[in-house]
């Protein structure tokens, strides 16, 4: 038999923003939540791929590129867009 193992419902806070970079739109959201260690689900609306990201990832840039798929170059710039509005680090112990 299958078993939950976990069900909650929460209160987020979501911000939608958009940029032209590259000469290319970007549309994503980004959803506080205190589910994923304080991690913010950041989701491309175009690719509808979601990653769940603080300032520290920020600074892989070739992983941002891969999984967004962008250029090197828009992903820097999703990068400093992103560094501000992303919290910082909690550590927790994870599973």
């Amino acid at each position: 038999m299958d078993q939950i193992l976990f069900d909650e419902v929460e209160t987020t806070r979501t911000r939608h923003l958009g940029f032209i970079t590259g000469g290319k739109r970007y549309d994503f959201s980004l959803t506080n939540t205190e589910h994923f260690y304080g991690k913010t689900i950041v989701t491309c609306l175009q690719s509808n791929r979601s990653a769940l990201l603080d300032r520290d990832d920020m600074d892989n840039i070739d992983y941002l590129a891969k999984f967004y798929n962008l250029s090197l170059e828009d992903a820097q710039h999703l990068s400093n867009f992103l560094r501000e509005s992303l919290t910082d680090p909690v550590r927790h112990e994870q599973y």
